[in-house]
């Protein structure tokens, strides 16, 4: 009887994810039906060989992405918050026990990664993506995993944002309804060749508008983030402009 009653009392006070939030319910993929839940380098390797594209991604070996993961978390203690900017917000693929709407004050959402690399373009055609970097404020969410959760679903989490070179994993400051928090994120890394900080706004246009590999085009990849942002609720005039600019490209 105490544990029937136990259980009944966890069932009553268990909170839902979505009660700051109950619009975003119907707009983010449940952890267990994503893809990223159970990506691997293997699967992607397969995913390359398999289209007949030749595999240039220089991934990061299994012992190195853990050991970033554990360096990223080494002073980190409790309930864990990440936060989402781009198709993290509507395909998290991990298992979160709230979700909120924040404020990124010190960073923003830049169209800088570019991929020759067979995702979305090629050395041939790049294609065009989106990174987190310094800049005036990026309105995004925040994931909180509970702490009994954080090492299998940031382990899940760095397979999906470290699968190779690209991003960093640190804790930036992030506003979440008047409250300041610290969140877990991947901004860009300036070390990489495919981080164009100086990235031109004509190669952007350009790369968003021709780029294609076995992921997709990148024409496709601005268009879901630009639909997925206005779902949220989030306005991106810098993505809309230049998914406007990417439709009228003319090659000529």
């Amino acid at each position: 009887m105490i544990k029937v009653m136990f259980m009944m009392t966890n069932t009553r006070t268990k909170k839902d994810p979505f009660h700051f939030h109950p619009e975003l319910r119907q707009l983010i993929k449940p952890f267990n039906e994503s893809f990223y839940r159970s990506i691997t380098t293997e699967k992607i390797r397969a995913q390359i060989e398999n289209s007949g594209h030749e595999l240039q991604i220089d991934f990061y070996e299994d012992d190195v992405r853990e050991r970033l993961r554990l360096e990223a978390l080494s002073q980190h203690t409790g309930d864990l918050y990440v936060f989402g900017y781009a198709s993290l917000m509507w395909d998290p693929a991990i298992d979160f026990s709230e979700v909120q709407r924040a404020f990124a004050p010190n960073h923003q959402r830049r169209f800088i990664l570019v991929d020759d690399k067979g995702g979305r373009g090629t050395s041939e055609q790049p294609g065009l993506m989106a990174a987190l970097d310094q800049g005036q404020g990026c309105e995004g969410l925040a994931f909180k995993i509970t702490s009994d959760k954080v090492d299998l679903e940031t382990e899940i989490l760095f397979r999906r944002e470290l699968i190779a070179p690209g991003y960093l994993a640190v804790f930036i400051p992030i506003e979440l309804d008047g409250k300041s928090e610290v969140a877990l994120t991947f901004v860009a890394d300036h070390e990489q060749p495919h981080i164009r900080q100086d990235i031109t706004r004509s190669e952007q246009i350009r790369f968003a508008a021709t780029g294609a590999g076995i992921l997709g085009t990148s024409l496709e990849y601005l268009e879901n983030t630009v639909v997925q942002l206005s779902k949220i609720g989030i306005n991106d005039p810098d993505a809309s402009d230049l998914l406007v600019a990417a439709r009228n490209y003319d090659a000529a």
